[in-house]
């Protein structure tokens, strides 16, 4: 009797030549059996669970997603199995196919079965191990019903072991929502690359079996990109030093490398094998190309395959084969591979202390390549040490020649330049006549710190581009370092970028990320308080929100004053609608000067993402904006019609307004854009140039409104109050006065739901089902397409001249 197809399902619902999705096996790995799981943007968004067992995919929708709390039990609904081939897919599934929609790869590895896999998959328990670049540890799916049963949902939950996380401390679905990238993906060799950039921390992590440690160099980051054999060496910057490291070019083209992106340090070595920063910028004054030594330690791309997906270990063991056998001899090779070290942190840390080193670099170990700042990579220094901007110098005194000492300070967070201290130690008699020279070709007649400097009776200003390494004991209250030493110049990053560098406090064995690393940057109080309680969302959902769209929303809030919603009962007590408030102690939010609304307190800015949460620990849900930003706040830049539905009027009617709205502003020669409110109604946008005062831009509104009223009044009222608007809908223009505020795109809103206010299409307006369609519970499904649908915004802003005529 013929073997029957475990396929035979999986390809019966599928027209393969009209989907991507693959229709081949593929490759069994009995030693290795693979999982992945694909986040699916199917009718409503899960993720798709699949294991590798006897040659298919055993395959589980699980709405939810995966949690790591081993108290929360997801769902997981058993599908057909699919084919091994199945775990690199990712595209999209066409309208009219099953399961159309997005699929990217959320995370993908190994598993282990702890006992019989077939035997425990018939019986309906399994327990395993996952070894993925998200999910670790333990985990176990059991059948409802139990052995021998023949339904279709099973639970899927975590063991406690040493990845388990509580809900209120974690949710891996929010602090990383995206892909992979996969495994080693095809790709074309990109021209540029930015590296992963290290987080400083104030205390290693606790758990030690996730991490390597690795020196942290005193030199210059490095990146190298070989293609045809041929190296290019790029700073951290994208600066081409090609031509300045010529010998290490020569060295790196003699290996014979295959086609990739590497990552490293160029360092000099002193007498006692130890980094030195000033004699690597001795080699480069001097010419001594020979003495650098070229420490690499990761690898990006290689011989056209993307492996930034891959856990660090993996491209780590690829890189040092790779140097093996491309270098005869390994100690004198000016190309290294940089050794790491799996043992207790505060023995490497103490030994390189102790070493004179600069500090030690973690890594974790199935972190993937991110081509930004990532808590993945912590560093943690002897010493606090960073580079400065170099505002002016003294004269030496005595025998000394040169400069007596630097002023160097740091850029705030609005990009001005404050005075960080005075660095008078460190230098040797080159390094005095070399800066002093370099100093002179500077001189400027203006101090280029926006604060004072103290008491120094003479000192000469300089235009702020020069970098100087400096070492120091600490950061004074007022902003300034103590016992300052100077380790060298820099010239690999922008004068512009310079600004202080803070440590956050590590957690133990927490996945981490960007969206983490915000949660890091207070003390979150109360965070089981329950905001919601139709929902029962609670409070730290709410940060955790905030954290995770930071990116996006802070376009839609920068430089633009901003009026809070404060919910400390949550949404079913009373609310506070706050322009000034005393910002003290509110990392990232600050006031704007006083001459922008003389006549009150001043008014608010979030000036980056910890402002949000700082916000929203103090009960903070919805983020209101004014239609000017600080710099020209007697100018609006854009006008907002909020489309306001009276009693009795249905969703189709909404839909049908914004759309009448749009093609009467198109009329008037207005480009729009859309968003939902995240309450009832729909805001209609339109960008223009910063041309006219408010009144004018007021007036103009109002006479569209009117416009619209008069022309379809059985539709459109244009006065506020519930009585005007009985099933009609009110398109308030009073939002574009001085003072007047909207919703910011992406805030929440204080009603039962939370819901958001999202961007959309134009095209997705007949679609909509309602305004608050997308909300705390389900962000998610939109986050993939975040600001795109106003991607044109920045480009279209208009006169209003013109329109005003037409509409005339």
């Amino acid at each position: 009797m013929a073997k029957s197809d475990p396929l035979e399902l999986y390809k019966a619902k599928r027209n393969f030549s009209k989907t991507p999705e693959p229709d081949q096996v593929g490759q069994a790995n009995a030693k290795q059996p693979s999982f992945v799981i694909q986040k699916h943007w199917a009718s409503t968004l899960h993720y798709d669970f699949r294991l590798e067992i006897n040659g298919t995919m055993k395959s589980w929708a699980v709405p939810k997603g995966p949690s790591l709390d081993p108290s929360v039990k997801r769902m997981a609904v058993q599908t057909e199995d699919h084919p091994i081939s199945y775990n690199q897919f990712e595209g999209e599934i066409p309208a009219g196919q099953y399961g159309a929609g997005k699929v990217i790869i959320w995370d993908e590895g190994y598993w282990k079965p702890i006992g019989d896999a077939e035997k425990a998959y018939l019986k309906g328990k399994l327990e395993f191990e996952l070894r993925g670049h998200k999910l670790q540890g333990v985990w176990v799916l059991v059948r409802m019903g139990g052995k021998g049963g023949k339904q279709k949902s099973w639970l899927l939950f975590k063991k406690q072991d040493g990845h388990a996380r509580a809900s209120s401390e974690c949710s891996v679905l929010d602090e990383f929502p995206d892909g992979v990238n996969g495994t080693g993906r095809p790709s074309a060799l990109p021209a540029t690359l930015s590296p992963q950039l290290a987080t400083l921390v104030d205390s290693p992590p606790t758990d030690t079996q996730n991490w390597i440690y690795e020196i942290k160099f005193d030199g210059y980051r490095m990146l190298t990109r070989i293609e045809r054999t041929r190296p290019r060496l790029y700073t951290r910057n994208g600066n081409d030093w090609t031509d300045r490291l010529g010998e290490l070019c020569t060295a790196l083209k003699n290996m014979k490398l295959p086609d990739g992106w590497y990552d490293g340090e160029i360092v000099v070595l002193n007498q006692n094998g130890i980094p030195s920063f000033q004699a690597l910028q001795s080699a480069f004054d001097q010419g001594q190309g020979s003495e650098i030594v070229y420490f690499l330690f990761d690898l990006p791309y290689c011989d056209g395959n993307d492996l930034r997906g891959d856990p660090l270990w993996m491209r780590r063991e690829k890189l040092e084969a790779l140097l093996q056998a491309g270098t005869p001899s390994v100690a004198q090779s000016p190309v290294r591979f940089s050794a790491a070290f799996e043992v207790e942190v505060r023995d490497i840390y103490t030994s390189a202390c102790r070493m004179g080193l600069e500090g030690i670099i973690g890594k974790k170990k199935n972190s993937s390549y991110r081509t930004r700042r990532s808590g993945d990579w912590i560093k943690l220094k002897c010493t606090l040490r960073q580079e400065f901007v170099i505002g002016g110098f003294t004269d030496p005194k005595g025998a000394r020649e040169g400069i007596g000492s630097l002023l160097v300070g740091v850029h705030d967070e609005t990009g001005k330049l404050r005075y960080a201290g005075n660095v008078g130690t460190g230098f040797d008699e080159r390094s005095l006549k070399d800066i002093r020279r370099k100093l002179d070709t500077l001189l400027a007649s203006k101090r280029p710190f926006a604060d004072t400097t103290g008491g120094y009776r003479k000192v000469h200003w300089v235009q702020p581009s020069l970098l100087a390494e400096v070492s120091f004991a600490e950061w004074t209250r007022d902003g300034h370092i103590r016992h300052a030493v100077f380790q060298g110049l820099r010239t690999d990053k922008p004068a512009k970028a310079i600004v202080r560098e803070s440590s956050m406090a590590t957690t133990s064995g927490s996945p981490s990320s960007q969206q983490h690393a915000l949660l890091n940057t207070l003390k979150i109080t109360h965070p089981e308080r329950v905001v919601d309680e139709t929902t029962r969302l609670t409070k730290i959902e709410v940060m955790r929100y905030y954290a995770l769209v930071a990116k996006l929303i802070m376009p839609h809030l920068k430089a633009r004053p901003v009026s809070l919603v404060r919910a400390p009962e949550g949404v079913a007590g009373q609310l506070f609608f706050q322009k000034h408030m005393n910002t003290s102690g509110m990392t990232g939010v600050r006031p704007m000067p006083a001459k922008l609304d003389p006549d009150h307190e001043p008014l608010l800015e979030i000036t980056m993402p910890q402002g949000l949460m700082s916000a929203a620990q103090i009960n903070v849900l919805e983020f209101h904006t004014w239609n000017a930003v600080k710099s020209n706040i007697n100018k609006p830049d854009r006008l907002i019609f909020d489309l306001d539905p009276g009693k009795g009027v249905e969703w189709s009617a909404m839909q049908e307004a914004a759309l009448v709205l749009r093609a009467f502003l198109q009329q008037l020669g207005l480009a729009s854009f859309v968003k939902t409110s995240g309450g009832k109604g729909l805001h209609v946008v339109v960008p223009i140039q910063r041309r006219h005062d408010w009144d004018t831009a007021k007036g103009f509104a109002q006479d569209v409104v009117n416009h619209m009223a008069s022309t379809l009044p059985s539709r459109f009222a244009a006065k506020s109050g519930q009585r005007n608007r009985v099933g009609k809908i009110f398109i308030d223009y009073l939002r574009n006065g001085f003072g007047a505020t909207t919703v910011s795109a992406w805030s929440l809103r204080a009603r039962p739901g939370l819901g958001v206010s999202v961007p959309i299409e134009w095209a997705e307006v007949e679609k909509l089902s309602r305004s608050d369609q997308w909300h705390l519970r389900n962000i998610h499904e939109r986050m993939d397409v975040g600001n795109r649908p106003w991607a044109d915004y920045a480009g279209t802003s208009q006169t209003l001249t013109q329109a005003m005529k037409a509409l005339e």
